[in-house]
């Protein structure tokens, strides 16, 4: 969770791109970030994959007008609307991005080479049909805030109570990582989007933090079978939570628009 989906920045940036606000060639090196390369495959007009900036200028062209971001897991098809073969490749990638206004979906491959310590990751956006319906499961930001307010109590709590929280290197580390990241000034999100929305996805990232310190560092007091699986059951939810609400920040921009329209 504290990894920032790779569906997080395409949508992010190439909303502020179809909004007008920053160039092409911004929006294709902020999605990249540490990657190779990104490319997209089976766009229609394209027998071959093409950049990211083709890419984003194709897919306007075919009416889209916002992207949406789609975080699904198992039992939990989060802002998923079909059909089933899109779901199934999303599901397995664990994420998507939604084009709103074109009945289009895109589902990164991720692929690795090279030796330990010098691997090359290049990452293939593969473009298929979607059923043009309402995303499951997705939150307003204000139902996404209030949840997360609750979750954050929740993930504290069991921490507390499993000798978890703040004990540890590992804990330590995550900690100080996350910290370091909040320090740099880093841009959670692109040009556009609300003030309410970037500190939904703070928030989001930082309850993702707290479950990974529960799932990564040590058992606490929690060493048998049956106690380690009580843990899992009870952070599920609070991870739930999060991922909705990394959801509703990043089409925050999307779904503000169309509200303005009603």
């Amino acid at each position: 969770m504290l990894k920032e989906p790779r569906s997080g920045r395409l949508a992010s940036w190439g909303n502020a791109l179809l909004a007008g606000l920053v160039p092409p060639d911004d929006v294709a090196v902020a999605v990249v970030g540490e990657d190779a390369a990104h490319r997209v495959s089976g766009l229609p007009g394209e027998p071959a994959p093409v950049g990211l900036t083709l890419a984003l200028g194709r897919l306007r062209t075919l009416g889209t007008t916002g992207l949406l971001v789609a975080l699904p897991a198992p039992g939990h098809p989060l802002g998923l609307s079909g059909p089933p073969e899109f779901n199934a490749r999303a599901l397995d990638a664990g994420e998507a991005v939604v084009c709103h206004g074109a009945a289009l979906g895109l589902v990164p491959e991720v692929r690795e080479a090279g030796p330990a310590g010098d691997v090359h990751v290049d990452v293939v956006w593969h473009v298929l049909p979607v059923r043009p319906a309402p995303p499951a499961d997705v939150p307003s930001l204000g139902e996404a805030e209030r949840e997360l307010a609750e979750a954050l109590r929740d993930a504290t709590a069991v921490l507390s109570r499993l000798d978890v929280a703040g004990s540890g290197p590992v804990a330590e580390a995550a900690i100080d990582a996350y910290r370091a990241r909040a320090e740099a000034g880093r841009e959670v999100l692109a040009p556009g989007y609300p003030p309410r929305a970037v500190r939904v996805l703070e928030l989001a990232q930082r309850v993702g933090l707290l479950v990974e310190i529960a799932q990564e560092n040590g058992h606490g007091g929690a060493m048998s079978a049956s106690e380690m699986a009580a843990r899992a059951e009870a952070l599920r939810p609070v991870r739930r939570t999060a991922r909705r609400a990394q959801v509703a920040a990043y089409n925050a921009v999307v779904e503000e628009r169309e509200r303005g329209k009603r």
